[in-house]
């Protein structure tokens, strides 16, 4: 029976005099690949998502309320009430759209346009003293 042997190739001779830089090492990725994989990973995503359905959705829902406070056409103490109870439910829904939507942009646009309308809204309509 005969047998072979594989052939073993030597490994590099470094000198002692060889600078320390391995030049068998692939050059890092460019900043804009690493970007991209780290924004491919599903946790900037979800923590993105979060602080929509947190932040977001307080902006929205303490905007909804201020709008509704102003605009319904009640007695004040009873439309800031009224006010108020809705924007549980808006904070609520906020909540659920953040992450519902098909991106996490989508989610803060979805929050953010409409705290801004609202925003505008109390803006325009004033609050009398």
């Amino acid at each position: 029976m005969a047998t072979f042997r594989r052939a073993q190739r030597a490994a590099p001779v470094r000198s002692a005099t060889a600078d320390s830089v391995d030049n068998t090492t692939p050059l890092p990725h460019p900043w804009h690949r690493r970007l991209r994989a780290f924004l491919a990973r599903p946790w900037p995503g979800v923590l993105s998502r979060t602080l929509a359905a947190i932040l977001g959705g307080y902006a929205l829902a303490a905007a909804s309320a201020a709008f509704l406070a102003v605009a319904l056409p009640m007695a004040r103490s009873q439309a800031v009430l009224t006010g108020m109870l809705l924007a549980i439910v808006v904070y609520a829904c906020a909540a659920l759209w953040a992450f519902a939507s098909g991106s996490a942009l989508r989610a803060w646009a979805g929050i953010a346009t409409p705290a801004l309308l609202f925003w505008l809204g109390v803006q325009w309509l004033g609050a009398p003293a």
